[in-house]
């Protein structure tokens, strides 16, 4: 009788160890058996989306995708060992593999990353590895080759290695606007990945989203003509259309070569904006890079200066601070200044005019004319302060602009409370503070906006995949002054183009406003008075601003002065605006 019991205890554990099973296989792990399974009988692919395409204003495409290839490999196919494959495609990829750039997964996405230019014995070393660790039958081996290696594989005639069509960015432009633009790189993963610029600002928008292909497959891993197929479409990325006139970018790029060589400055900058909607028209700078070699070039190349450079912006600056103390009504035009017949001392230090000359009783707009460091001292104790520093975040420094390029940098003002007299005296004339170029010509456009800050911008709409266009409309940030102080400083300006130290390089019969500005570079704690940032911004036609620029040299070698080397570029390329938008000059 007990051995019946032991019998069918025996039996019943049994029985419910088969049930625990059954249903830990068909409950617990019903999804991942069932994954297993479909992976068993299907193989799948994914379908890249076509990178979205950057378009001028005209819609002219400067960034646009051509066919390229990925080379796969069949491992059932292949009847040679992957050494053999290896040493054979090898040489034909060393061309073709310098495109690269590791990542560490906790890096940010603005970050260059380090670029990678792969030896042969290191491209075969990685097809190997590729071949000899992973799973599956179909391989992909190498993206984004051209035609010509294409070509050069196929005539091998290794059986087994197929190529998929596939596309890669084309820059028809070659490097211009290479700066705001941007490339496209891999990321850490190997997957497409923008970087800088527009690339790297929009690429969740340029990069669309992949489809998914799946078919069924045999024992072998081949795919069963007559099986199930089931296809999931990509979505392509979205078209980019800028504020950017490719007629201007090529006069702005033209223009600024020909000053850099000219003046025999280090590198150079220049902005061009339309003030009224805060649309970006032109933006260079250099050195620069080609987008599409961007691998053969300095990391230190990619950042854009226009929106990740600092520096002292000297005398332009002094527009603003005029600006401010006007409209607080503190001076007038016909202001007399009584400080301004010598050096002022404050706080220990001795300030001087940029020439030593120094004009008793001067009035506010002979200190612009002048460029009176002196002056600037009187208008700022005019104004204030709390008045000064509260201008300085109403016309935008002190925090990034928010215009749509990556890489974006703002210098943070130092809290009031550490602002000393000397401090605002030097700032008062554009020394002592930082600014980036796209704030100072950002600014500068409230002038010639009727008081008005507008956003920057270089989108104006984005198309999808579908045909929609999502329009991008500006964006007034804030009313800084007012209308009737806008006209007032116009006209100042005016004066100080027609007046000033640069008057012998205006375009006659044209109404500019506009003010130069040269800055001392700082080297370890000291100004080199040898090494200057030459700059020069205004706006024109001065009645109904069609752009506002910002030239920029640093370090011109021909000339310290601003007046001398940044206003005449600035002059020659607006001469070449006025007559690409038919502006005449009035008599």
């Amino acid at each position: 009788m007990w051995r019946i019991k032991i019998a069918f205890t025996i039996i019943a554990v049994f029985f419910i160890l088969v049930i625990v099973r059954l249903f830990y296989w068909q409950i617990i792990s019903s999804d991942k058996l069932s994954t297993l399974a479909y992976q068993q009988y299907f193989s799948q692919k994914n379908v890249p989306a076509s990178r979205g395409i950057i378009k001028t204003s005209d819609g002219f495409s400067l960034v646009d995708n051509q066919e390229a290839y990925l080379m796969e490999v069949n491992k059932n196919d292949l009847k040679i060992s992957p050494d053999n494959l290896a040493e054979q495609v090898a040489p034909f990829l060393a061309d073709s593999l310098n495109v690269y750039i590791g990542k560490d997964k906790n890096s940010q996405a603005t970050d260059s990353g380090r670029i990678y230019i792969p030896t042969i014995d290191e491209i075969k070393q990685t097809i190997m590895q590729k071949l000899n660790s992973a799973g599956g039958v179909w391989i992909p081996l190498v993206h984004k080759l051209d035609r010509e290696v294409k070509d050069k594989i196929e005539k091998l005639n290794i059986k087994g290695v197929v190529f998929l069509s596939e596309q890669k960015r084309y820059y028809p432009e070659a490097s211009m606007a290479a700066h705001l633009l941007g490339f496209v790189g891999q990321d850490y993963y190997g997957q497409d990945q923008g970087y800088f610029g527009l690339e790297g600002f929009y690429d969740r928008e340029l990069k669309g989203k992949p489809g998914l292909y799946q078919q069924e497959k045999d024992a072998f891993g081949r795919p069963i003509v007559i099986g199930q197929q089931i296809q999931d479409n990509p979505e392509d990325g979205r078209t980019l259309d800028l504020y950017l006139d490719r007629t201007v970018q090529f006069i702005v790029e033209s223009k600024l070569k020909e000053g850099i060589e000219k003046y025999g400055a280090k590198g150079g900058l220049a902005v061009v904006m339309d003030p009224k909607t805060g649309g970006i028209i032109a933006m260079s700078s250099f050195p620069s890079y080609a987008p599409g070699l961007w691998y053969q070039y300095d990391p230190k190349l990619f950042k854009n200066p226009v929106v990740a450079d600092s520096y002292e912006p000297g005398s332009t600056f002094k527009v603003l601070v005029m600006a401010a103390a006007i409209n607080e009504h503190k001076i007038n035009p016909d202001t007399k200044c009584d400080k301004c017949s010598g050096p002022r001392e404050i706080g220990g230090y001795t300030i001087r005019t940029w020439n030593n000359q120094y004009f008793p009783n001067t009035n506010m707009t002979q200190v612009l004319e002048h460029s009176d460091n002196t002056g600037m001292i009187f208008t700022q104790e005019r104004l204030g302060k709390n008045n000064f520093l509260n201008y300085l975040k109403a016309f935008g420094f002190g925090q990034p602009t928010g215009i749509d390029l990556q890489d974006e940098s703002s210098v943070e003002l130092r809290p009031d409370r550490e602002w000393l007299p000397i401090d605002l005296a030097t700032a008062s004339f554009g020394q002592g503070i930082a600014v980036t170029p796209i704030q100072m010509v950002t600014a500068v456009s409230v002038l010639a906006n009727g008081g008005r800050l507008m956003e920057p911008h270089m989108v104006k709409s984005v198309e999808t995949d579908s045909g929609d266009r999502i329009v991008i409309k500006p964006k007034i940030v804030r009313q800084v002054i007012s209308p009737q102080s806008a006209k007032i400083l116009t006209e100042m300006m005016i004066e100080a183009v027609d007046k000033g130290e640069a008057k012998w390089a205006k375009p006659v019969g044209y109404r500019i406003a506009g003010k130069t500005g040269t800055a001392q570079v700082a080297i370890a704690g000291h100004y080199d008075a040898s090494k200057t940032i030459a700059s020069f911004v205004g706006f024109a036609p001065a009645d109904d601003p069609k752009f506002v620029m910002l030239v920029r040299l640093s370090e011109p070698s021909s000339s310290i002065w601003g007046s001398e080397t940044a206003a005449p570029l600035f002059f020659n390329i607006a001469k070449e605006l006025f007559s690409y938008y038919g502006i005449v000059p009035k008599q």
